[in-house]
């Protein structure tokens, strides 16, 4: 069998300062478990020595980088769209390999020793360059990275190198070592190394045998396309979905000649590496840039409009909706008046423009997932208008009226009654990227920040590879999520939110008396029919009867086995003497989700027709039912109205709320009570004892004391 090796330098016969690495085939840096400044200097170093260093996977032969495991190593190939076997004879080459490096271990000790030693070696080996690139590919390398070519030493340069750019005076001559990369003549190889190997070959002076360095050895069966080429620092839209990971670096090849060091610097600066394809989050508040373009973005509804000359699109509708404002029916209260805070209005659960609202959430999804926080509020004020209006909209006028909707509503409106659909919808859900993040951010546990460093940083694409490469990164919550992803997502029936709420109720009870309360909060109570979780407020009518209560509640449903798995048992409201959380407050005294005693709990029915039978015959049978997320929060009774109010309304009518109260009385809102953004002073709305009744009725007198207008929580479904 013919046999084609890849030597260290040209020929020469003595050793020399630093590795020559211009023959090596073309190497592509594995950015998992670097930054993107390690990323870069490695790249430095590789095209300091004369390697060619290419981002595109479909070029590369050698792929360097922290990988310590073949089965990494068959991964970081897999997400790049290889298709691989393990080469053959691939466990005699690794093991020669080792045994060459044992070998010059032996005879000149360890790398970091030998740094002033010479390395005689082995008869300088031929190179048949085109078997590794082809001469097309090797143009494509010419034209985009380069773009010069020249003849070096009375020669010209073989299709494909890079050769060595040092002055010839300057330049001492090496040794050639022992062959490095070796493969046979009819099978396309790629090789995974450690990036250990590149500092012992410059600490030696020369290429080294790769010995415990080289992790994998494959034959290709099938390699990813070549993705189109690029602008410096611009990522096009139709690069998302390609075999090329979003945070593969991209490194400028070393250019092939440069007759001075004025001249070798001029170059270097107009070759400088082009910006990684991970884009780190922006900081102006509409999110990453990778998908800049794509319809579902903010950039890209800019250019929508600009092509769609926008000031004409309201004209150029159907019939249907030609008619004149005469036409349109009269707008409610709440927009003659102009009112922009969620919680002055109604809004039902089923409105009349249903349809196009889960539109428009599919588009607020996909600003989440790119961390665009002011596209996120901004359709979330969109939606919650369109929630609360009372009338099919007929013609786009009407959209106008509304607060926070603009011309771009109206032509979305205008888009989707022309075509049934939405251009920035059918993106997002086609495009590949948003498919991974979408699926992991549904991971209970697990944030869009958190799924894109997933996808990005870890190039991992399914719920499998989570599994079997970051179970160990997860926190436990996230690794609960993950167990039982499937179950999360089935909605919890109200009869069964009931039952497990009744449940507890029991379990406070027998913990202390009959005054207890329970009331289901969240999505039930705004009158889902299904929930995705069970969130409860717990009180008592004494105070001393709250403080503590989560965590007995909890160890009773544990020894009782609702309970499965604890994962969140906060105690800061009991901590800080069950008071009101401070204007100015710290992490110790808890904010935002753990302002209240809380604990976030997984739950599953102990009983099942057959336990009796099923535990005789196997003690560690498994229970079938269904896992649930519950949420148990207790509160104390002179405050139980805030905590009823602060957890039953839908997202945006929360945050309006707190943005109502801060700009209309100064004050500020929370789940544990009511404060003087002036004065810090507690504001007892529901009185120094809490109210003669019941939690609902507690919550009525926080919407009178903030002068606001009783909201039914059935209409406060702003999601």
């Amino acid at each position: 069998m013919e046999e084609h090796d890849f030597a260290s330098s040209p020929s020469s016969s003595t050793a020399g300062p630093v590795p020559d690495l211009s023959n090596i085939p073309p190497i592509l840096i594995l950015s998992a478990h670097f930054n993107d400044q390690e990323v870069h200097e490695l790249g430095v170093r590789l095209r300091r020595h004369h390697a060619v260093v290419t981002s595109d996977p479909s070029k590369a032969r050698v792929f360097i980088g922290r990988v310590g495991t073949k089965r990494r190593a068959e991964f970081e190939l897999r997400s790049r769209k290889f298709k691989v076997e393990p080469a053959e004879e691939e466990a005699k080459e690794i093991k020669e390999s080792k045994r060459l490096f044992s070998h010059a271990e032996d005879a000149d000790g360890p790398a970091n020793k030998r740094r002033k030693t010479s390395v005689t070696s082995s008869k300088p080996i031929t190179i048949d360059y085109e078997d590794s690139v082809t001469e097309d590919e090797s143009a494509i390398v010419a034209a985009e990275e380069s773009e010069t070519e020249t003849e070096t030493d009375g020669g010209s340069t073989a299709v494909g190198e890079t050769p060595n750019t040092t002055p010839a005076k300057s330049r001492k001559k090496s040794a050639t070592p022992p062959p490095v990369f070796q493969r046979c003549a009819d099978d396309d190889i790629v090789w995974i190394v450690k990036a250990d190997w590149l500092d012992r070959c410059v600490a030696a002076g020369q290429l080294l045998p790769l010995g415990d360095d080289l992790v994998y050895r494959a034959k290709v069966l099938e390699r990813p396309g070549a993705p189109p080429s690029t602008t410096r620092g611009f990522i096009k839209p139709n690069l998302l979905s390609t075999s090329t990971p979003a945070s593969t670096s991209a490194l400028a090849v070393q250019p092939e000649t440069a007759r001075s060091i004025l001249e070798r610097a001029k170059i270097d600066a107009s070759n400088a590496p082009r910006v990684s394809s991970y884009i780190p989050n922006q900081k102006d508040g509409h999110g990453s840039r990778r998908f800049e373009g794509l319809a579902f973005t903010s950039s890209g509804q800019k250019a929508a409009q600009a092509a769609s000359r926008t000031a004409h699109l309201l004209q150029q509708t159907t019939s249907e909706y030609e008619g004149t404002d005469s036409d349109t029916p009269e707008p409610p209260e709440w927009v003659k008046r102009g009112i922009k805070y969620a919680c002055q209005r109604f809004t039902p659960p089923n409105p009349p423009n249903q349809e196009f609202i889960e539109l428009l959430k599919k588009i607020r999804t996909a600003r989440i997932l790119i961390d665009d926080d002011i596209g996120v509020r901004a359709y979330s004020t969109i939606i919650a208008s369109i929630a609360a209006y009372p009338y099919k909209f007929s013609n786009p006028r009407e959209i106008l009226r509304l607060p926070g909707c603009d011309v771009k509503v109206a032509n979305m409106w205008v888009e989707w009654k022309n075509t049934g659909t939405l251009q920035a919808v059918e993106q997002f859900e086609n495009n590949e990227a948003m498919k991974v993040l979408r699926q992991f951010y549904e991971i209970w546990g697990v944030g869009a920040k958190t799924a894109r460093n997933f996808y990005y940083n870890h190039h991992w694409t399914e719920l499998d590879d989570i599994i079997e490469y970051g179970w160990n990164e997860l926190d436990r919550v996230q690794q609960i999520g993950l167990k039982y992803y499937d179950e999360f997502l089935q909605g919890i029936p109200r009869a069964e939110v009931e039952q497990i709420a009744e449940v507890v109720r029991q379990h406070a009870v027998k913990l202390r008396d009959e005054r207890i309360t329970v009331t289901v909060v969240g999505g039930y109570r705004r009158g889902k029919e299904m929930s995705g979780d069970v969130d409860m407020i717990v009180s008592h009518p004494d105070l001393n009867a709250t403080a503590g209560l989560v965590k007995e509640i909890v160890e009773s449903l544990e020894e009782a086995e609702w309970i499965t798995h604890t994962l969140t048992l906060s105690l800061n409201n009991t901590n800080r003497g069950q008071n009101t959380l401070p204007f100015r407050t710290s992490k110790q005294s808890g904010v935002g989700f753990d302002t209240l005693d809380k604990a976030l709990v997984v739950w599953q029915d102990p009983h099942w027709p057959t336990r009796e039978q099923d535990l005789q015959d196997n003690p560690r049978a498994k229970n079938p039912n269904i896992h649930r997320r519950v949420d148990i929060i207790l509160s104390p009774w002179r405050t139980v109205g805030c905590a009823v109010m602060g957890w039953s309304g839908g997202t945006t009518f929360q945050r309006d709320l707190r943005r109502y109260v801060k700009h209309a009385k100064g004050w500020k809102f929370d789940s544990s009570g009511v404060r003087s953004r002036q004065t810090g002073k507690v504001i007892q709305l529901e009185g120094p004892e809490g109210v003669d009744g019941t939690p609902e009725d507690a919550e009525r007198k926080v919407f009178e004391g903030l002068g606001l207008e009783y909201v039914p929580p059935e209409m406060r479904c702003t999601n």
